[in-house]
């Protein structure tokens, strides 16, 4: 059996998520104690009491997924015994959670993953006046449908595919106008629905410049070591592993697209057999399974999670 760690991405958050996991384990709890020290901010009140307003604000949601990852990431080495050297092949994240993924493979510290994502989502959110930008659900459209809708949608604006997320879903991203052009337009090319996103900000799309100079800034200024495996990138669908290159690629992932299905599909191609999502909900599981049937898909999220998934690395 081979298996690769995933960690989920903006959307997954929830109030009072990881609570449970710090209450029953100290490891735990030591994650995010040292995620608050890093942003000098109390950021486990948002996650466990919010309100709701403040966990989704992006500067926030970001860093607080990382530390639910990171918390369920730690119990399970601490008492599950993992290695990721011994028990996994690859790590993959969706968007921000490419961070996690290499935070819990050794590429960067907790506090300076912390860091940069408080960065990365404020300059996310400031990247584009609010209001100028959206972000559609082309559903029942495949990838190169969904590509060409936006194209045709553009009319000298900004519309690209910002996720390829499974057959059949694709996220579009871009000024108003034209995504809202794209929503109709998707509708008459046969797409089952066509949804504008209650988002804040558009984000992988070429409209996220400034963010991804922001990051490239960033990035120079913080130490990154080789994982101890593998990284599937975003925006290869390939793994990495060279610290120059996977620098090169976050600052990249900012204005281009999630591949993620295409990840999967690698994994699956590379003999992976089982997917684990360490961290909040179970949208990347979920996903899995509409991808590549032949894997079995996990998610590790809670006390109960753990206790399940033990026996499998023992």
């Amino acid at each position: 059996m081979s298996i690769a760690f995933t960690f989920p991405g903006q959307g997954s958050q929830s109030v009072g998520m990881g609570k449970a996991l710090a209450d029953a384990f100290p490891v735990a709890r030591a994650v995010f104690d040292e995620i608050d020290a890093a942003l000098g901010q109390k950021l486990t009140a948002v996650i466990w009491d919010g309100p709701d307003n403040d966990l989704t604000l992006t500067e926030n949601a970001q860093p607080a997924l990382m530390a639910v990852s990171l918390a369920a990431f730690r119990v399970l080495q601490d008492e599950a015994g993992l290695d990721l050297r011994k028990h996994a092949s690859f790590v993959a994240g969706h968007s921000l959670g490419e961070y996690s993924a290499l935070a819990a493979s050794g590429a960067l510290t907790i506090a300076d993953t912390a860091r940069l994502l408080r960065i990365r989502g404020r300059a996310m959110q400031a990247a584009t006046p609010v209001g100028t930008g959206a972000m559609a659900a082309l559903l029942g459209l495949d990838y190169e449908q969904a590509a060409a809708v936006a194209a045709e949608a553009a009319q000298g604006e900004v519309c690209q595919a910002a996720n390829d997320n499974a057959p059949g879903q694709v996220v579009i991203s871009g000024t108003k106008a034209a995504v809202e052009r794209a929503v109709e337009i998707a509708k008459g090319k046969g797409a089952k629905r066509a949804i504008l996103l209650p988002v804040s900000a558009p984000f992988h799309c070429a409209l996220m410049q400034p963010a991804a100079d922001a990051m490239a800034e960033a990035l120079e200024k913080v130490a990154i070591a080789a994982p101890v495996v593998p990284l599937v990138a975003n925006v290869l669908a390939q793994p990495i592993s060279d610290p120059s290159e996977i620098r090169r690629r976050l600052v990249e992932q900012v204005t281009g697209t999630v591949r993620w299905r295409e990840s999967v599909e690698y994994l699956a191609g590379a003999g992976v057999t089982k997917l684990v999502e360490v961290g909040s909900g179970k949208v990347l599981s979920g996903l899995v399974r509409r991808i590549a049937s032949g894997v079995e898909a996990v998610s590790i999220g809670t006390p109960d999670d753990v206790a399940a998934f033990a026996p499998t690395l023992r």
